[in-house]
Formats: structure tokens, C-alpha cells, sequence
């Protein structure tokens, strides 16, 4: 430990060692009853409002896409920080952070400052799809959580719902995931709703005509009027697809059939590139399900590369900020001078 601590006193202050890889079954040895501990509060929380499910599965696709999978998206803002709540991507359609700190808590009890925010993301994200009769898969874990948060890279960086195809392809893109994956972890959608503000302009004036969506089938579109009427309120939530608690492959039936709530789920069954993979998980559940999770393993494995710490709570930075320091096969943590 002594020759250790003359090593740490050598180093600058700051220092982002190369982490080790993530894995499957990280907490075995550290905290070996972790990923129970998050699915027992998951289902207790997906018990008491069934739509928590899948606002909490949610948090992994806006968390990761914004410079990596790190729990940023978890912070609250600060009187020097602008987080990524209040995003234009995040504000109107986010929610069930409560749901995260619960889990947080009960992490905290039993492993002290073990694992990490960004992992609880990981883990309750698959297990809102589980719960749900999804597939069930093997996460792999070892994240860090992120020192700052910033609302402009969120805002630069998540689609709207008024996005096509087209750029979300282009969007994916950027992060090596593949069409497939676009069309594959789209069906996220299979579960939980959507606001009216969302899909208004597509009832009454898509692209600027002044006239509706023409690819929405016309008693859907009935439906949806009733719902979420011109000049309404933009607040109240309708379905994503017709068995919205059941994580199934009913949404690209709905796709095929011009019932996708959103624009950008619809545009998913109108351009070609894309068309076809709806086609083929509307008619095999299997292969949408084997294509989903090897998208959520291929997004969680996005990483920043910055420093981190395990945050003792998920809405604030420790005080004073821990990062981890890997000297060899040495662990030790790092306090930050302010």
C-alpha cells in the first residue's frame, strides 16, 4: 500500500486510467445480489404504475446516446450546470426518475458505493422489458457515472418525433449502429405512450400542407382526432401500439397497417431502406426479439471515455467528485480538489 500511495502521489489529480472492459456479472464478487435488487424494485414500481416500465427503459436510449452510458442524463441541474432534463428531447417525454433513486437506495443499503447509476440504468432498462414479456438477457456492467451533465449536447444530439427514417438512419449511424438496429430498437415502442403535442402537426399539418399524415390509416386516424383534437390538450397520452404493457411485436403490425402513434415510427414502414425489416418482426416476434437485445448490448456498450466516480446519489455529483484510479492491477479513489 505504501509503494502504492507514493505511485497515486506521482500522478496528476485527475486521472482516467483505462477502465477495465465491461462484463456480464461485474457485482458477483462486490455486491453479488445487485441485479435482484433492481428487478425486485422494478416490478414493485411496474406493480404500482404499469407506464414506469417503460419510462425507465426509456432512460438507457436517452442516456447513452449522449455521450455514452453514464447516468449524466440522472443529474439534476445546478446553479453552474444545465443538465439534460430539461432537453427539448427529454422534458416532454421523460419520466420515472423516482424509480431510479428507489433503486439507488436499495443498492446504497446493502453495497455502500458499489454500483454505479449508469449500471442501474442498464439493469432496469432490461428488466422493464422482461417484466413486460420481452426478452430477458445477460447485461454486461462496469460503468462509470459521468462528473457533469451538459442540455446542449442532448439537444444537438436526440431526434424529434417529427424525424424521418432518413436522418435517423443517419443518426445511428454515427454511433455504428446499423439500420437493423434503428428498426430493431425502435420497437421499443412496444410499450408505453406518447403525448398529443407530439403527433399534432402530423393530424393537421404535416410538413407544412395544412392537411393530415396520408400513411395514417383512416379509422386510426379517427381515433386519434378524438384524442387529440386541433387546439387540445397537448399533454394527454394515447398508446404507442394496441398492447401497450405487452412488450411484444404487435407495434410493426400496427406499422404495416398505417397505426404508428409517431411520425418517426411510421416513417419506419414508409421508407424502403427500412421497410423491410418491419415486414419481417411483424410477422417473427423471435427474430425482432434477438434483434433488440443485440442492439441494447451494441448501445450499451457506447462510452464516453471520460473520467467517473459511483455517485452515492444519481441526481448529484459527489462531494467532493471520487474518480476511480486502476494503477496496474491496483484500485484505489481519488478525491478531486474542488
Amino acid at each position: 500500500m505504501c509503494l502504492l500511495s507514493f505511485v497515486l502521489c506521482l500522478l496528476p489529480v485527475v486521472i482516467s486510467a483505462a477502465a477495465p472492459p465491461l462484463q456480464p456479472g461485474y457485482y458477483a464478487k462486490s455486491c453479488p445480489n445487485a441485479e435482484l435488487i433492481v428487478r425486485d424494485v422494478m416490478k414493485k414500481a411496474m406493480i404500482r404504475e404499469p407506464r414506469s416500465g417503460a419510462s425507465v427503459m426509456r432512460l438507457q436510449f436517452h442516456d447513452c446516446f449522449v455521450n455514452g452510458c453514464d447516468g449524466s442524463l440522472l443529474l439534476d441541474d445546478t446553479p453552474t450546470m444545465l443538465g439534460e432534463k430539461l432537453s427539448l428531447s427529454n422534458i416532454n417525454s421523460l419520466r420515472s426518475y423516482e424509480v431510479v433513486d428507489e433503486i439507488k437506495e436499495a443498492l446504497e443499503s446493502a453495497c455502500p458505493r458499489i454500483v454505479s447509476c449508469a449500471d442501474i440504468i442498464i439493469m432496469a432498462s432490461r428488466d422493464a422489458v422482461a417484466l413486460s414479456g420481452g426478452p430477458d438477457w445477460e447485461v454486461k456492467l462496469g460503468r462509470k457515472d459521468s462528473l457533469t451533465a451538459s442540455q446542449k449536447d442532448s439537444d444537438d444530439i436526440m431526434p424529434s418525433p417529427r424525424a424521418n427514417a432518413s436522418s435517423l438512419i443517419d443518426l445511428f449511424a454515427r454511433f455504428d449502429l446499423s439500420v437493423k438496429d434503428l428498426v430493431s430498437l425502435s420497437g421499443s415502442h412496444s410499450i408505453g405512450n406518447g403525448r398529443c403535442f407530439s403527433i399534432v402537426f402530423r393530424l393537421y399539418n404535416q410538413s407544412g400542407t395544412g392537411r393530415p399524415d396520408p400513411t395514417i390509416e383512416p379509422k386510426f386516424r379517427k381515433k386519434l382526432d378524438k384524442l387529440c383534437p386541433l387546439g387540445g390538450d397537448g399533454n394527454v397520452t394515447g398508446d404507442l401500439d394496441f398492447t401497450p404493457h405487452v412488450f411484444d411485436n404487435q407495434y410493426f403490425k400496427d406499422l404495416v397497417n398505417g397505426r404508428g402513434f409517431l411520425n418517426s415510427d411510421e416513417t419506419l414502414f414508409t421508407f424502403p431502406e427500412t421497410r423491410g425489416y418491419v415486414r419481417r418482426y411483424s410477422e417473427d416476434e423471435s427474430e425482432f426479439f434477438r434483434d433488440f437485445v443485440d442492439g441494447m448490448i451494441k448501445m450499451g456498450d457506447l462510452q464516453s471515455g471520460r473520467p467517473g466516480e459511483i455517485r452515492r446519489n444519481c441526481r448529484v455529483v459527489n462531494d467532493p467528485p471520487q474518480v476511480e484510479v486502476v494503477v496496474g492491477e491496483f484500485r484505489d479513489r481519488k478525491i478531486l480538489s474542488k
